[in-house]
């Protein structure tokens, strides 16, 4: 399978640019240049950076052409500590991973579309010959498979332009079902040498999400561990889940929790990488806070044996904040022996 060189471990800088209150003081203050250092300390060799619309559109579709002080920054310091980039599209105007009310519009609406052309066009013109360190994600987490035609051809469209301005760069996306990777069959196949299909995976998501308070229905008292049966888990995921889950339903409900997993849900994904000549990329993985720090060591450990067996590039979300945070305080206890994993 082709391998995304220079893109093998990474961190996500999320919580920043996107998931934020767009204040100024959040901009200067979440992320600073020593961010980037320590990541580059800790042997990492990307850093995926979420960017939402409105860090540089108003609502008139006007741009905030101060704010791209924040990505030549990135760029700069990224450069400076030797680490490569991913720019993440993380919502664009009509559409946000998490929008499930309106979150479809973006998909029907030729001017909302149209936006999220001119707003890659101006990107691709400002970073599009920082190819050697710079990937450009076109959006994240589509939610809905009803979205997939349209979201193909919005692919097809968007790197027709960000190729009269930048073609050398590497593009990336994913599919529906939030970056699933059951959605990879289904993306569309460009002629184009490079880019690369991303999915996220948090599963087994009923322990990765374990307690969560923003799962409608789960029970945030709620704990499980990591060494709990196949079996366990799915009894929990059907009480306290109210989202699809992954590899839960044709497994041994009496075998526990190991790399085969990965490998089963893996499977299809390389294969389709590998047909299709292009690079596999995990752009989110990660455990919340509220497991213990032993059992999410037990995850790093097992998920990454199979990312290093295929050669699958990744960033774990994410670096602070967001519940799922690498340097708050929950991590800390096994911080240091899961850098060794990432």
């Amino acid at each position: 399978m082709k391998k995304l060189i220079g893109y093998q471990r990474g961190i996500n800088f999320g919580g920043w640019l996107s998931q934020c209150d767009h204040e100024k003081e959040t901009y200067d203050n979440k992320i600073t240049e020593n961010d980037f250092q320590i990541v580059s300390d800790w042997c990492l060799d990307h850093v995926r950076i979420p960017i939402d619309y409105n860090l540089l559109e108003n609502e008139d579709g006007s741009y905030k052409t101060e704010n791209l002080i924040y990505i030549d920054n990135a760029v700069k310091w990224c450069g400076k500590y030797g680490l490569n980039m991913i720019l993440d599209l993380h919502s664009t105007y009509g559409y946000s991973f998490d929008d499930y009310d309106e979150g479809g519009l973006f998909f029907s609406n030729l001017d909302y579309q149209e936006r999220f052309y001119q707003l890659w066009e101006m990107l691709a013109s400002l970073y599009g010959s920082n190819s050697d360190m710079l990937v450009f994600e076109l959006l994240n987490e589509v939610t809905d498979e009803a979205y997939s035609d349209s979201w193909n051809a919005i692919i097809l469209e968007c790197i027709k332009r960000i190729r009269k301005k930048a073609p050398g760069i590497q593009i990336m996306f994913g599919g529906y079902h939030n970056n699933g990777i059951d959605a990879l069959k289904d993306l569309v196949r460009p002629d184009d040498d490079n880019i690369i299909y991303t999915f996220h995976c948090y599963e087994p998501l009923i322990f990765t999400h374990q307690g969560a308070y923003w799962v409608p229905t789960m029970d945030e008292s709620f704990r499980i561990s990591i060494s709990a049966t196949y079996g366990e888990m799915m009894e929990a995921t059907e009480k306290y889940m109210d989202q699809a889950t992954v590899g839960l339903d044709d497994v041994d409900p009496s075998d526990g929790f190991s790399e085969k997993y990965y490998e089963k849900i893996f499977a299809d994904a390389v294969k389709i990488a590998d047909e299709r000549n292009v690079a596999l990329y995990c752009g989110e993985y990660g455990v919340i806070d509220l497991a213990a720090p032993d059992e999410i060591l037990n995850w790093y450990k097992t998920i990454h044996k199979v990312f290093d067996k295929y050669g699958i590039g990744r960033a774990a979300w994410t670096y602070r904040g967001l519940d799922f945070g690498f340097v708050d305080e929950h991590m800390q206890p096994v911080l240091d022996e899961v850098l060794r994993y990432l």
